[in-house]
């Protein structure tokens, strides 16, 4: 369908990459029920929806979620300024899985920051939330590398991250949640808990934490652990990326409440220090699917539940 329409345009002395004002060029989508998401993610919001084929001017594209029809597959997507967000490139009619001649996006996301966060930075962020900040301090060498190794390295990824683990763990690697005595209770940065845990992270990091759970609590393995959760049994980044602190709480696993409003306090003042600012957009609120205990879900029935609105892309 997708290439049927690149030739009958063709044939018809229609071409798609006309040059509007010079920072735009024009496109034209297929099919209908399209969505424009508020950022290159399955996970965003959907701004609006297309009835059916409709041209576009895309003034740069990003790369994002993956997206398969039977025509082909990309992982780019156009920023529409005047639809106000994101269309996937596999439903324009481009044969190309990148669109031609058009820039990438800059500033959509805030670029890579250097540099190790410290003690003096988390306690900027956290003020008495950091309660011990000797073994704060011995766990961030290991914190910093699992940042890295899991792609913490924005503003938006660190302050979401950082503001999850102060929550969870006080951003200490050894510690176990008080009064749980359960043999597969809350451990470590992240609070790993249950066996549909333990077993999953033992088995990706090549040790047995079922066997020997409280290698959780380790300096060695407890940030390896964070960076697991982070991006193997979801996939929170992106949702970051989105000021989605709603979603970022959901995947950690617990029912909706007031702590919710708390992590995205801290989650703001994370911003703030990070960035001079709180940008605008920043999402406390959870969609109704995920107001549950999510615990349990596997990666892909919590990514299932975390999308939202119908149509294509």
């Amino acid at each position: 369908m997708r290439r049927l329409l690149i030739a009958l345009l063709a044939g018809l002395g229609l071409t798609f990459a006309a040059v509007v004002p010079a920072y735009a060029t024009v496109f034209q989508t297929y099919g209908s029920g399209v969505n424009v998401r508020a950022d290159a993610y399955l996970s965003s919001a959907v701004v609006r929806t297309l009835g059916g084929p409709t041209s576009i001017d895309v003034d740069c594209q990003k790369h994002g979620d993956r997206v398969s029809t039977a025509d082909g597959t990309s992982e780019w997507w156009a920023h529409v300024p005047a639809l106000g967000g994101y269309v996937t490139v596999v439903y324009i009619s481009v044969p190309e899985d990148k669109l031609p001649g058009v820039p990438e996006c800059g500033g959509d996301t805030p670029p890579p920051t250097g540099g190790d966060v410290t003690l003096a930075d988390v306690q900027a962020m956290f003020g008495t939330r950091i309660a011990n900040p000797s073994i704060v301090e011995t766990g961030l060498p290991s914190l910093n590398q699992a940042m890295k190794d899991a792609q913490i390295n924005t503003p938006y990824r660190k302050a979401a991250f950082l503001a999850t683990l102060v929550h969870e763990s006080r951003l200490e690697y050894n510690i176990r949640e008080i009064g749980d005595t359960r043999l597969y209770g809350g451990r470590g940065y992240i609070q790993l808990t249950g066996d549909f845990n333990y077993g999953p992270a033992g088995q990706y990091l090549g040790i047995d934490l079922l066997g020997n759970p409280d290698l959780a609590l380790s300096l060695q393995w407890s940030a390896p652990i964070a960076r697991w959760y982070w991006t193997v049994a979801r996939n929170i980044n992106p949702y970051a990326d989105n000021l989605d602190m709603g979603r970022v709480n959901a995947a950690i696993g617990y029912p909706a409440g007031a702590e919710d409003q708390r992590r995205c306090d801290s989650f703001k003042n994370a911003l703030r220090y990070l960035t001079g600012s709180v940008p605008a957009g920043v999402i406390c609120t959870r969609p109704a699917a995920l107001k549950g205990d999510t615990s349990k879900l596997g990666r892909t029935q919590f990514d299932a539940l975390a999308k939202q609105g119908g149509g294509l892309g």
